[in-house]
């Protein structure tokens, strides 16, 4: 799950547009971004990603849009 904090609101338009980039991307990496929110309020989005490694999921971002995530972390699907 990486995070990303933009300099101010956000919409899920412009979310939307950054998925797209990153699903025509991925492929090249073995990258799979799986879905995504967005606080708007806070300028936040946060994206759900399989992926090898962060390096591969933050080259993905980086080439699909250049807004690469300020935090990546590991987590664990439960029940």
């Amino acid at each position: 799950m990486d995070v990303h904090t933009l300099g101010g609101p956000v919409g899920i338009t412009d979310a939307e547009q950054a998925h797209a980039a990153d699903l025509e991307t991925q492929g090249r990496y073995d990258v799979n971004y799986l879905r995504y929110w967005v606080d708007p309020d806070q300028g936040k989005i946060f994206c759900l990603v399989e992926a090898p490694d962060a390096a591969a999921a933050a080259t993905v971002h980086r080439e699909a849009h250049g807004l690469v995530a300020d935090q990546i972390f590991e987590v664990s699907e439960g029940a």
